[in-house]
């Protein structure tokens, strides 16, 4: 049975240089109407997250959360999803560094200019900024992460950098562990301290 799962593998290989023809086909079937476009899978696990804390299936709602393996691959995406393409409606979250590449991508694409949403740094630092240091500290304590923060935070290249700066960098620093904590820290937030990013991401869908 074909399922969201199927339409992001079949766009991953069309992006790559593949046929068409599955993509094409599994949108009507599904039918998708929405493409979120993300730079990873960490960024992935936070809107499904969310989407969930929120009571809300975005599969049944016909939105594809679609991780593209890097910005730098938005343009591509954009213009097989977009407008020139299966014609789905395109938003996004990246990091403002990355907000470039979504502008030319959304604009080569013909997709409305504001349909994406940007984090100040990237969204580990958001979700950091709306739990509180403290907070994430006792989060990664409950995971079974304190050997490994207080590893880390020893290292002479950690000193004299900000507590959220130092929770920041450790959530990178093993493969999986962003999108764990993606999910995590998520799923911890009061509602009303949802970074705006996300709010605005999860409210237009």
């Amino acid at each position: 049975m074909a399922d969201m799962a199927s339409f992001r593998d079949t766009i991953t290989a069309w992006a790559a240089g593949g046929p068409d023809g599955p993509a094409r086909e599994l949108a009507a079937r599904l039918p998708v109407r929405v493409a979120v476009l993300l730079e990873g899978p960490s960024d992935a696990a936070a809107v499904d997250a969310l989407a969930a804390s929120r009571g809300r299936n975005l599969e049944d709602e016909g939105v594809c959360v679609l991780p593209m393996g890097g910005a730098m691959n938005v343009g591509r995406f954009a213009r097989l999803l977009g407008p020139s393409g299966l014609s789905l409606r395109l938003t996004g979250l990246c990091d403002e560094r990355e907000r470039p590449y979504y502008a030319r991508g959304w604009e080569r694409a013909g997709a409305a200019q504001h349909g994406f949403f940007v984090c100040a740094a990237d969204l580990e630092d958001e979700l950091i900024r709306a739990l509180g240091v403290t907070r994430v500290a006792e989060l990664i304590r409950a995971e079974g992460d304190q050997r490994p923060l207080e590893t880390f935070l020893s290292q002479p290249a950690q000193q004299g950098r900000t507590a959220q700066q130092q929770l920041r960098r450790f959530l990178g620093t093993k493969k999986g562990r962003k999108i764990h904590y993606g999910r995590v820290l998520v799923e911890a937030l009061d509602p009303h301290r949802t970074p705006a990013p996300l709010a605005g991401l999860l409210a237009g869908l």
